[in-house]
């Protein structure tokens, strides 16, 4: 009994040492890039599958503006009767209005936030510019905030934004009414930058583009609460729908395109140009010249020093933008949708001739006609694309580039290109975000990003063969590939992004391109594409209102490349480790046995068999699309999901079967995936070349 005991405790003492000795192993969180996306709790404003709420509200607001356009001066001014509604079911202590003129004002933040340096050299005109000890006075000047009584309302500016204190809270389901007199200098937008402003010439005369030229209402939502970040000048707008009734004086030989619905046709136009204007409402083929160059050439010597008033409404829309010169060229044409006509416009100095006469109203009609199919029919009854040598956008009008070369009359396929890629992307911007009203102060992406893909479609429309650059796969390799600390994810505020261009607009974009092509597939893509332009078209959507939509109208669960491609800057890198071939053998009792590189053995089959193994370097999922080379010449292609990841994030093997001797493998053969080292996708390993080694050597 003894001998046993101490045997006993001899075991025990044995099995606690092996214990101690065996190393505890740490727990981990879920990193399987497959696990769900956290996105906001759904509610009964905004659902789990993407749509609005039986409980969606959304704030209106609207607007009555009498504006004055100061040419000698080059300044504008301002009365506005605001009336806001809350719809929401909140009581609202205060209202927020965006000054963005403010960030051009003498004591401005926004030159402060960026760093700089001291040039070995620069040219004088920057030099002024950047060293002048006499800045520029510009800003809102905000003369009177009233009660619609006509007394004081008490209120707080803080750079670009103001808040009005309200007098008793505003209750849910109530309305406000005040009003705001105001007035700006107006900036020279091709020397002092800017997203609206003046553009001079050497006779005097001005081409004015103007935008962001009234305080207006910030957004306020169940998301956010009041969307009041600042403008620092790249983030654009969140902005409330409303109705705008706008009277705009200017002088009287000033041709003038517009937001809204112009009232008063017969008082500022003549009647050679209103015969002219009913002639384009009818040519649905090419454009109609309304306000020649030779009556726009007649003006621009021969100044007016009277006035006259040109009057708009708008209904529904969620901002308002207007352009006016005596230079200006005016054409358009109608465009059949399947639901009715709208006109395309545009608006020219004879500086932007004959580009602009080629091609702008032209690029607009077929934009008009893209995105209507890819989304739903243009509400609005005009699109304009106006001279103004920048890209900006705004309801039913936007400013673009384009000039030629005056020298020879003529124009490069460059500048032909770089002026109809941005006249789409503007007017395309109708849709995205001027009606899918998304909020671009806080998701650059989800205005530009969308409206880069839906461009994509319009240019392949425009031109057959039409040199298509940003959105392509290949095309963002090079960014994605680059210094790691250089680059953000794309869920990343705009003012805080490195690459702005590439990270809210190409990489979306591209994105976009690699779910419908590559992923998804056209059919169902489109589908949920249209679906989440529809449900939001004149509501506010978030993110997870677009990836729940995409995925609750394709049945696909797609939280694996929302979180690789928007959330992290990881990379498509996949590549093929080793392929085995074996040979299917004869043996004991009826068995078949696989040998590697079997030769001269009694086969089992005349199939051929080969076990391929895939790795993954680089850190984003991606379906493997991977080309067969037969022996005799033909080629076979097989698409693996990207599912074929998610129990082994490293590396996966393939087993296959063929009728025919497979002599080589290629992996995305189309440069489907944005793969960043396509050196690893061949079997057998393809010779790198000398260009590929420089390459490499100096990547990132």
């Amino acid at each position: 009994m003894k001998k046993i005991s101490l045997l006993v405790l001899s075991l025990v003492f044995v099995g606690s040492s092996f214990a101690q000795q065996r190393k505890t192993q740490q727990g981990h969180t879920n990193q399987n890039k497959f696990k769900q996306l956290d996105l906001a709790t759904p509610n009964s404003q905004r659902t789990a599958s993407g749509a609005p709420g039986v409980r969606y509200t959304q704030q209106k607001v609207d607007y009555v503006m009498d504006i004055v356009l100061d040419d000698e001066n080059q300044k504008i001014s301002g009365n506005e009767t605001i009336t806001y509604h809350n719809n929401s079911t909140d009581n609202l202590p205060y209202l927020w209005l965006q000054l963005d003129q403010n960030m051009r004002a003498a004591d401005s933040k926004s030159p402060d936030i960026e760093t700089s340096r001291i040039p070995k050299r620069t040219s004088k005109d920057r030099f002024d510019k950047t060293y002048n000890d006499k800045p520029f006075e510009g800003g809102f000047n905000v003369t009177s905030v009233t009660n619609i009584d006509g007394s004081k309302l008490s209120y707080t500016i803080n750079q670009t934004m103001m808040r009005i204190n309200l007098p008793t809270p505003l209750a849910s389901g109530e309305t406000f009414k005040f009003n705001v007199s105001w007035w700006y200098k107006i900036n020279n937008h091709r020397t002092q930058g800017g997203r609206s402003g003046y553009e001079q010439f050497p006779d005097g005369n001005n081409n004015y583009v103007i935008a962001q030229f009234f305080p207006r209402l910030c957004v306020y939502d169940n998301v956010e609460g009041w969307q009041n970040d600042q403008f620092w000048g790249r983030s654009e707008f969140a902005l409330e729908f409303g109705d705008y009734t706008v009277n705009i004086t200017t002088p009287a030989d000033h041709m003038l395109g517009a937001t809204g619905r112009l009232m008063n046709e017969t008082e500022v136009l003549t009647k050679i140009q209103q015969k002219r204007l009913a002639e384009a409402k009818k040519s649905f083929d090419k454009p109609v010249v309304i306000h020649t160059q030779k009556e726009a050439e007649k003006t621009e010597k021969k100044r007016s020093n009277k006035t006259k008033t040109w009057k708009f409404f708008a209904e529904n829309v969620r901002d308002y933008a207007f352009a006016t010169s005596r230079k200006f060229i005016w054409d358009g044409m109608a465009v059949k949708l399947d639901s009715k006509n709208v006109m395309a416009y545009s608006y020219y100095s004879k500086e932007a001739n004959p580009l602009y006469g080629d091609h702008s109203t032209r690029a607009t009609a077929v934009t008009l006609k893209a995105y209507s199919r890819q989304t739903f029919d243009y509400p609005y009854h005009k699109a304009i694309s106006v001279d103004g040598q920048m890209g900006m956008e705004y309801p039913m009008i936007a400013f673009n580039p384009g000039r030629p070369d005056l020298e020879n009359g003529g124009y490069s396929d460059r500048q032909k290109y770089r002026m109809i890629n941005v006249t789409i992307h503007e007017v395309g911007h109708n849709w995205f975000p001027m009606i899918v009203n998304s909020d671009e102060r806080k998701w650059t992406w989800m205005d530009e990003g969308l409206n880069s893909y839906a461009q994509l479609q319009a240019m392949m429309d425009y031109e057959e063969n039409y040199p298509l650059t940003r959105g392509l796969p290949k095309n963002i390799v090079g960014y994605m590939s680059g210094d790691q600390s250089r680059i953000a994810p794309i869920m990343s505020k705009g003012d805080n992004t490195y690459s702005f261009g590439n990270n809210a607009y190409g990489k979306p974009a591209t994105g976009l391109w690699i779910l419908r092509n590559t992923i998804m597939g056209p059919e169902l893509f489109d589908h949920a594409f249209k679906e989440y332009a529809n449900r939001w078209k004149f509501k506010h959507p978030t993110p997870a209102d677009f990836f729940r939509t995409m995925e609750d109208a394709s049945a696909m669960d797609l939280d694996w490349f929302w979180r690789g491609w928007f959330y992290t800057t990881d990379v498509t890198d996949i590549g093929i480790k080793s392929v085995k071939k074996f040979t299917a053998t004869e043996g004991k009792n009826g068995s078949v046995n696989f040998v590697e590189d079997a030769k001269g053995a009694k086969k089992a089959s005349n199939k051929f068999f080969y076990e391929v193994t895939y790795d993954k370097p680089g850190g984003l999922v991606m379906p493997i699309i991977v080309e067969y080379t037969y022996k005799d010449g033909t080629k076979g292609r097989k698409k693996y999901p990207a599912q074929i990841w998610r129990l082994n994030d490293k590396e996966i093997t393939k087993a296959i079967s063929s009728d025919k001797e497979i002599v080589s493998f290629q992996i995305d053969p189309d440069l489907e995936t944005a793969d960043v080292d396509v050196t690893n996708n061949s079997w057998p390993k393809k010779q790198d070349n000398k260009f590929n080694k420089f390459k490499k050597k100096i990547k990132g």
